[in-house]
């Protein structure tokens, strides 16, 4: 009998402490722009491997079709913060929305522009879409912003292709196979896989590399971020810093683990049925990813210059730029990891 009362005491003392911790822990909404798509698997990974729990959140991600609906969740209040590109902070400041990003996990921002298999032989040069339909994985996200400069870049107007929205990672490539589109700015694991069929696949464009970046920009871009507005960001200083925490954490989990084992960790229906494919993917976007989470003030500069480039608007908003980062929370958390966030 006392056996038996002592194991209830035991079960009811795990259960009040498990609900202790429970209530413990922030409740945060992250919306995911996307989450098939490698550039955001820093946030996924975190998720995965309890970063969030261990920094004393409960993190829900929701996964939406592209960035511009993760910024909607934020901006309508069905989320807290958005997992999404930063490129979206620079170009809401022009229209008086103030947004901060607070941890950077992605250095480059990996966006390629392909032709679809079946018009190779008419489609050779950016200039070539002129008229054509192009995929973007939602209309006004990074992927569509991306297009309009390098069409602006090459002397076209950027009004000058239909854009349609097709999202990432299977509906993308089906829309690329079938032929429902002429061309598309494509993310990884996506892009890697239409190669895998057609080893021919046309590129037109690629920054998922230092140099490719380097040559398209003219300097790094930062890709894919963590942000909110910056009244969020002001008023939830111990969950933004969590948030940091883990994905800083999570960063150098990446970098010294192999690609195998960052694999075994994704979710399956992430990873989908052909794993080769997926881990040749992963190997091409591992350089991709920050091994500080800190913003680089000329990444921020190059966003703004890029943007001002091919909108008008954001030309004349006179943007300070500094106020759309903060790098204050990735600091704290390299004094509480150890991290060298350089």
């Amino acid at each position: 009998m006392r056996k038996i009362l002592g194991r209830l005491a035991a079960a009811l003392a795990a259960l009040v402490l498990t609900s202790a911790l429970a209530a413990a822990q922030s409740r945060i909404t992250v919306a995911v722009g996307g989450g098939a798509c490698l550039c955001y698997l820093p946030t996924v990974l975190a998720k995965q491997l309890g970063e969030f729990d261990k920094a004393g959140l409960a993190v829900e991600l929701v996964d939406l079709k592209g960035g511009s609906d993760a910024l909607k969740a934020v901006l309508g209040g069905s989320a807290d913060v958005v997992s999404g590109y930063f490129d979206h902070c620079v170009n809401l400041a022009a229209k008086k929305q103030e947004l901060q990003a607070f941890v950077v996990y992605d250095r480059y921002p990996g966006l390629v522009l392909v032709v679809s298999p079946s018009h190779n032989g008419e489609i050779k040069s950016i200039k070539d879409l002129a008229g054509k339909k192009v995929g973007v994985s939602a209309p006004g996200s990074s992927t569509d912003f991306f297009l309009k400069y390098l069409f602006k870049k090459n002397g076209l107007d950027p009004s000058s292709a239909a854009v349609i929205g097709v999202g990432l990672g299977a509906t993308a490539v089906a829309a690329m196979e079938q032929g429902q589109i002429d061309a598309a700015v494509m993310l990884d694991p996506s892009v890697t896989v239409l190669q895998g069929s057609h080893p021919d696949l046309r590129i037109l464009s690629d920054t998922r590399t230092q140099k490719d970046t380097l040559s398209t920009f003219g300097g790094e871009y930062p890709g894919g971020a963590l942000y909110s507005t910056t009244a969020w960001v002001a008023s939830h200083e111990k969950e933004v810093q969590a948030l940091t925490n883990a994905i800083v954490s999570t960063l150098a989990w990446i970098h010294s683990h192999s690609p195998e084992e960052i694999m075994a960790k994704m979710p399956d229906e992430t990873v989908g049925k052909n794993k080769e494919l997926y881990l040749a993917a992963l190997k091409n976007t591992i350089p991709m990813y920050s091994e500080t989470g800190k913003m680089d003030p000329k990444g921020a500069d190059a966003v703004l210059a890029v943007f001002s480039e091919g909108s008008p608007e954001v030309a004349k908003a006179n943007i300070d730029v500094s106020k759309t980062f903060t790098n204050k929370f990735v600091d704290q958390a390299k004094k509480t990891t150890g991290m060298n966030a350089k």
